[in-house]
Protein backbone atom coordinates (compact mmCIF):
# COMPACT_ATOMS: atom_id res chain seq x y z
CA UNK A 1 0.00 0.00 0.00
CA UNK A 2 1.32 3.21 -1.00
CA UNK A 3 1.04 6.22 1.62
CA UNK A 4 0.87 9.97 1.29
CA UNK A 5 3.99 11.44 1.49
CA UNK A 6 4.03 12.46 4.74
CA UNK A 7 2.90 9.54 6.42
CA UNK A 8 5.52 7.25 4.90
CA UNK A 9 8.27 10.11 6.02
CA UNK A 10 6.94 9.47 9.48
CA UNK A 11 6.96 5.64 9.19
CA UNK A 12 10.84 5.65 7.37
CA UNK A 13 11.36 7.99 10.81
CA UNK A 14 10.20 5.20 12.81
CA UNK A 15 12.38 2.72 11.11
CA UNK A 16 15.24 3.84 11.69
CA UNK A 17 14.72 3.81 15.58
CA UNK A 18 16.65 0.23 16.80
CA UNK A 19 14.51 -2.80 16.64
CA UNK A 20 11.97 -0.80 14.96
CA UNK A 21 10.53 -3.08 11.66
CA UNK A 22 8.35 -1.98 9.06
CA UNK A 23 4.94 -3.03 10.69
CA UNK A 24 6.25 -1.47 14.28
CA UNK A 25 6.88 2.00 12.34
CA UNK A 26 3.11 2.12 11.06
CA UNK A 27 1.76 0.91 13.94
CA UNK A 28 3.89 4.01 15.83
CA UNK A 29 2.76 6.04 13.32
CA UNK A 30 -0.84 5.06 13.68
CA UNK A 31 -0.58 5.72 17.09
CA UNK A 32 1.10 9.03 16.77
CA UNK A 33 -1.64 10.17 14.21
CA UNK A 34 -4.53 9.02 16.47
CA UNK A 35 -3.15 11.61 19.52
CA UNK A 36 -4.42 14.66 20.54
CA UNK A 37 -2.60 17.63 18.58
CA UNK A 38 -1.50 19.18 21.80
CA UNK A 39 0.19 15.49 22.86
CA UNK A 40 1.66 15.48 19.68
CA UNK A 41 3.45 18.54 20.09
CA UNK A 42 4.17 17.92 23.50
CA UNK A 43 5.70 14.69 22.11
CA UNK A 44 7.41 16.19 19.49
CA UNK A 45 8.75 19.79 21.90
CA UNK A 46 10.17 16.68 24.61
CA UNK A 47 12.12 14.93 21.67
CA UNK A 48 13.81 18.08 20.11
CA UNK A 49 14.66 19.68 24.08
CA UNK A 50 16.29 16.13 25.17
CA UNK A 51 18.27 16.26 22.21
CA UNK A 52 19.41 20.01 22.56
CA UNK A 53 19.90 19.84 25.90
CA UNK A 54 21.30 16.40 26.87
CA UNK A 55 24.92 16.71 27.14
CA UNK A 56 28.01 14.68 27.96
CA UNK A 57 29.91 14.86 31.13
CA UNK A 58 33.18 15.64 30.47
CA UNK A 59 34.36 13.40 33.59
CA UNK A 60 32.43 10.24 33.18
CA UNK A 61 31.03 10.99 29.97
CA UNK A 62 26.98 9.64 30.74
CA UNK A 63 24.42 11.57 29.31
CA UNK A 64 23.91 14.51 31.88
CA UNK A 65 21.69 18.29 31.55
CA UNK A 66 24.87 19.40 33.64
CA UNK A 67 28.47 19.42 34.06
CA UNK A 68 29.54 17.62 35.67
CA UNK A 69 26.86 15.02 36.23
CA UNK A 70 25.20 14.45 39.16
CA UNK A 71 26.59 10.97 40.16
CA UNK A 72 29.70 12.84 39.56
CA UNK A 73 29.37 16.43 41.87
CA UNK A 74 27.27 13.61 44.64
CA UNK A 75 29.75 13.68 47.99
CA UNK A 76 27.68 10.48 49.06
CA UNK A 77 29.30 8.20 46.20
CA UNK A 78 32.37 6.46 46.71
CA UNK A 79 34.88 7.98 44.93
CA UNK A 80 37.54 4.83 45.63
CA UNK A 81 35.69 2.63 42.99
CA UNK A 82 34.71 3.33 39.27
CA UNK A 83 32.29 0.75 37.13
CA UNK A 84 33.13 1.42 33.75
CA UNK A 85 29.72 0.44 31.42
CA UNK A 86 29.62 0.90 27.58
CA UNK A 87 26.73 3.24 27.19
CA UNK A 88 24.73 5.94 29.46
CA UNK A 89 21.32 3.23 29.61
CA UNK A 90 23.82 0.71 31.49
CA UNK A 91 23.97 2.95 34.58
CA UNK A 92 20.41 3.05 34.71
CA UNK A 93 20.15 -0.40 35.06
CA UNK A 94 23.04 -0.76 37.19
CA UNK A 95 21.50 2.38 39.58
CA UNK A 96 18.08 0.21 39.86
CA UNK A 97 19.72 -2.01 41.80
CA UNK A 98 20.60 -0.17 44.23
CA UNK A 99 23.72 -2.23 45.01
CA UNK A 100 26.51 0.22 43.56
CA UNK A 101 27.10 3.54 45.07
CA UNK A 102 30.59 4.40 43.36
CA UNK A 103 31.66 6.42 40.36
CA UNK A 104 31.25 5.52 36.83
CA UNK A 105 32.96 5.66 33.37
CA UNK A 106 31.01 5.50 30.07
CA UNK A 107 32.90 4.32 27.17
CA UNK A 108 30.43 5.79 24.66
CA UNK A 109 30.36 1.93 23.36
CA UNK A 110 32.23 -1.08 22.32
CA UNK A 111 35.34 -2.48 20.58
CA UNK A 112 34.12 -4.04 17.22
CA UNK A 113 36.75 -3.93 14.50
CA UNK A 114 34.13 -5.34 12.23
CA UNK A 115 32.36 -2.21 12.83
CA UNK A 116 35.91 0.18 12.67
CA UNK A 117 35.28 0.66 16.20
CA UNK A 118 38.63 0.53 18.05
CA UNK A 119 39.92 1.71 21.58
CA UNK A 120 40.50 4.76 19.69
CA UNK A 121 36.74 5.70 19.21
CA UNK A 122 35.82 5.44 22.86
CA UNK A 123 36.24 6.92 25.95
CA UNK A 124 39.20 5.68 27.00
CA UNK A 125 41.65 7.85 27.14
CA UNK A 126 39.57 10.03 29.64
CA UNK A 127 39.47 6.87 31.76
CA UNK A 128 43.31 7.17 31.97
CA UNK A 129 43.51 10.11 32.63
CA UNK A 130 41.07 10.04 35.36
CA UNK A 131 42.85 6.78 36.92
CA UNK A 132 46.33 8.17 36.70
CA UNK A 133 45.28 11.85 38.33
CA UNK A 134 42.73 9.69 41.34
CA UNK A 135 43.84 5.97 41.45
CA UNK A 136 40.71 4.26 42.43
CA UNK A 137 40.35 1.22 45.00
CA UNK A 138 39.14 -0.68 42.35
CA UNK A 139 37.90 -0.50 38.61
CA UNK A 140 35.18 -2.49 37.74
CA UNK A 141 34.80 -3.64 34.05
CA UNK A 142 30.74 -3.80 33.68
CA UNK A 143 30.87 -4.25 29.53
CA UNK A 144 28.18 -6.42 28.23
CA UNK A 145 28.69 -10.07 28.25
CA UNK A 146 28.87 -10.46 24.66
CA UNK A 147 31.92 -10.61 22.20
CA UNK A 148 32.51 -6.72 21.99
CA UNK A 149 31.71 -6.34 25.84
CA UNK A 150 34.47 -9.26 26.38
CA UNK A 151 37.01 -7.67 23.69
CA UNK A 152 36.53 -4.30 25.67
CA UNK A 153 37.00 -5.70 28.77
CA UNK A 154 40.34 -8.04 27.82
CA UNK A 155 41.79 -4.78 26.70
CA UNK A 156 40.79 -2.35 29.81
CA UNK A 157 42.42 -5.22 31.95
CA UNK A 158 45.77 -4.99 29.48
CA UNK A 159 45.96 -0.99 29.63
CA UNK A 160 44.82 -0.93 33.27
CA UNK A 161 47.03 -3.70 34.73
CA UNK A 162 50.53 -1.96 34.48
CA UNK A 163 49.17 0.85 36.65
CA UNK A 164 48.66 -1.62 40.23
CA UNK A 165 44.86 -0.82 40.44
CA UNK A 166 42.92 -3.80 41.44
CA UNK A 167 40.35 -4.49 37.93
CA UNK A 168 37.52 -6.74 38.48
CA UNK A 169 34.64 -8.18 36.21
CA UNK A 170 31.63 -8.04 36.68
CA UNK A 171 30.38 -11.91 37.32
CA UNK A 172 28.39 -14.03 34.63
CA UNK A 173 24.79 -13.85 35.80
CA UNK A 174 24.02 -12.07 32.72
CA UNK A 175 23.50 -13.80 29.57
CA UNK A 176 26.16 -14.20 26.86
CA UNK A 177 24.77 -11.86 23.36
CA UNK A 178 22.80 -9.94 25.84
CA UNK A 179 23.05 -5.96 27.17
CA UNK A 180 22.84 -4.53 30.60
CA UNK A 181 19.84 -2.39 30.31
CA UNK A 182 17.04 -5.33 29.75
CA UNK A 183 18.86 -7.23 32.48
CA UNK A 184 16.48 -7.51 35.68
CA UNK A 185 17.40 -6.20 39.11
CA UNK A 186 18.09 -9.19 40.37
CA UNK A 187 20.57 -10.91 38.13
CA UNK A 188 22.44 -7.66 37.72
CA UNK A 189 22.81 -7.29 41.65
CA UNK A 190 24.09 -10.73 41.98
CA UNK A 191 26.71 -9.89 38.89
CA UNK A 192 27.85 -7.33 41.07
CA UNK A 193 28.46 -9.41 43.95
CA UNK A 194 30.12 -11.61 41.99
CA UNK A 195 32.67 -9.96 40.05
CA UNK A 196 36.10 -11.30 40.19
CA UNK A 197 39.58 -9.39 39.76
CA UNK A 198 40.63 -10.20 36.20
Amino acid sequence: MRYYDSLARLIAQFQKLPGVGQKTAQRLAFFILKMPETEVQNFAAALVEARSKLLTCSRCGNMTDSDPCSICLDPRRDGGSICVVQESKDILALERTNEYRGQYHVLQGAISPLDGIGPDQLNVKSLLARVRTSPPREVILATNPNVQGEATAMYLAQILKPLALKVTRIAHGLPVGGDLEYADEMTLARAMEGRQQV
